[in-house]
């Protein structure tokens, strides 16, 4: 097996600049006591002001007053850890994120179908920038190593066992992420590398340091079994953003709703799903107010689906201002790509009728656009009706004659001399069970302004024509 381990040196300042309109302006994460505030954190544009990791508030201020500050929170760090395990889901089938701020994956079982380790690795890295996550990566044949490697240096792969363990036996104890402070420990007594520790006799080792040590070492070097916790993708999506202050214009929602709306995309991908119905949650002071996004069809498509929630957002009259948004997703049913042409034919300015019908509903509302089917009444104000969704199947209608594209809502008297009878009559008689019985003879009719109308008389007669539709 081959391990990629992913290392994210700054999660929790990525996490939160991602979603920010300006990532490049100073910014700094606080935690700590209420007495004894300190940075957690600090992004470029503060760091080059003076600001550190560390630092006390108080100085933070006196050094850089315009710093925009952000409660650390530690339960989001592990819900983006599990956000990136969900990412990583897509390129390996074995996904861990039981360590902290790092994503192990296998990917020797994925070189069949992605490309030998450049191919992916130039894959994750593109796709960690588009997310907006700094990283480190590096490969190994086991888990630990891989992670002690992407501390090391950025991009060292050893794939074989021989060179993993050469270049391991010389690495600082204090950088192997030994377990607790064994590290500090073992470099004041003068243990400065693995191969100096790896010499020691196992049974001083396991009695002055404990059995964790032990382990530690032979899963680094491949010695003994590492049981990891794998990542299982969950069964809906549920992401939030705080806002940090009132919004109280669609606006200023549209770049939190971008992220909101990929990140369920990457979701999705992972899943080989897609989504038909979900929920934004716009939350205020006393409360929040839902708007709820329904397609006819699963998408998956970030740019589709954007929009569509951004024209049902922009629909919403904000009552009060918002502070945070959510995006709410639980039906994840399959997606199943549209088939296309291999010689695609469709200009670059049109687009495919899903995302078009989809659009169309979301500006004219859902009740705009749907499909209609034949029905077996012959009256032709009843010889069609509505469906909703793409899941039904629409039978051949009966054979008919010609029926004009254009009907009218209701007949209406047609007035005009010269009328000319092109083709009739034809005969209907229907309705009698329902109480609005109609016996009619219907006719194509050519006007003096050349117009063919479908009109119908009382049977028998040729006379007192009553329009009911218009031929093209």
């Amino acid at each position: 097996m081959l391990w990629a381990c992913v290392l994210l040196p700054q999660l929790a300042l990525d996490a939160v600049l991602r979603r920010r309109p300006d990532p490049d302006a100073p910014l700094a994460l606080v935690g700590g006591p209420a007495q004894l505030r300190t940075l957690h954190a600090v992004n470029t544009a503060a760091a080059d002001a003076g600001l550190r990791a560390g630092m006390r508030l108080t100085a933070a201020h006196a050094l850089l007053p315009e710093v925009a500050l952000v409660e650390h929170d530690r339960q989001a760090d592990a819900r983006w850890q599990r956000f990136l395990a969900a990412w990583a889901y897509r390129h390996s089938s074995l996904v861990s994120a039981q360590w902290p701020g790092c994503i192990v994956l296998e990917v020797r079982a994925s070189f069949r179908l992605l490309g030998p380790w450049p191919r992916i690795e130039a894959r994750l890295r593109e796709e960690l920038d588009a997310l907006g996550f700094c990283h480190r990566i590096a490969l190994a044949p086991t888990p630990r190593a891989a992670q002690v490697f992407a501390g090391l240096r950025d991009g060292l792969a050893l794939p074989h066992p021989g060179a993993m363990a050469d270049t391991l036996d010389r690495v600082p104890v204090r950088r192997a992420q030994l377990p607790g402070d064994s590290g500090e420990r073992l470099q004041r007594m003068g243990i400065l590398d693995l191969r100096t520790l790896r010499a020691l006799p196992r049974d001083a080792v396991r009695r002055r340091f404990g059995l964790p040590l032990l382990e530690h070492m032979d899963r680094l070097y491949g010695e003994a079994d590492d049981p990891l916790a794998f990542y299982a993708p969950p069964d809906h999506f549920d992401a939030r953003v705080e806002l940090g202050y009132e919004v109280e214009s669609h606006t200023a929602l549209l770049f939190p709703l971008r992220r909101l709306v990929g990140d369920l995309c990457t979701y999705l991908s992972v899943r080989d799903g897609g989504i038909q119905r979900f929920v934004l949650r716009l939350e205020h002071e006393e409360g929040h107010a839902d708007v709820e996004v329904g397609l006819l069809a699963p998408e998956r498509e970030p740019a589709m689906l954007f929009e569509l929630a951004r024209s049902r957002l922009e629909r919403v009259a904000l009552a009060k201002p918002v502070v945070g948004m959510r995006l709410l997703a639980r039906e994840l049913p399959p997606f199943v790509p549209a088939s296309r042409d291999l010689f695609e034919v469709r200009a670059q300015q049109q687009l495919p009728w899903p995302q078009l019908r989809e659009r169309l509903r979301a500006r004219l509302g859902d009740d705009a656009v749907y499909r209609i089917a034949p029905a077996g009444d012959p009256r032709p104000e009843r010889a069609w009706r509505r469906i909703e969704g793409d899941g039904a199947r629409i039978d051949a209608a009966p054979p008919r004659p010609p029926r004009p594209l254009w009907l009218l809502p209701r007949p209406l008297p047609l007035r005009g001399a010269r009328l000319r009878i092109v083709s009739g009559p034809e005969r209907l008689e229907s309705g009698w069970w329902d109480g609005e019985d109609a016996r009619r003879d219907y006719y194509v009719l050519e006007t003096t302004q050349g117009q063919r109308a479908w009109a119908f008389a009382p049977p028998g007669e040729q006379g007192g024509w009553m329009l009911h539709g218009w031929f093209a």
